[in-house]
């Protein structure tokens, strides 16, 4: 009568581990923007990266200021690029 409980125990974390889906799966419904990043008065940016990569991006290039807009494209004030 010890295995049905353990048995039982053990289908559900597996059916809760499979709910949630790996880490890598669920940053792939992460909307992806543009991740601008104001360093030594110059404003950068790079496309395509999800909020968390932004924010981990930013505090290592040590920006001043940055922000993320979420489903855009990088925007160049009409000046090149």
């Amino acid at each position: 009568m010890t295995v049905a409980p353990i048995a039982l125990g053990a289908l559900l974390a597996f059916g809760l581990t499979s709910a949630n889906g790996s880490v890598a799966q669920r940053a792939g419904w992460e909307f992806t923007g543009s991740c601008y990043c104001k360093a030594s008065g110059e404003l950068r940016c790079v496309p395509n990266q999800t909020e968390v990569q932004c924010r981990h991006r930013c505090t290592e290039e040590l920006c001043d200021e940055w922000f993320w807009l979420e489903r855009r494209p990088c925007w160049n004030w009409g000046y090149g690029g």
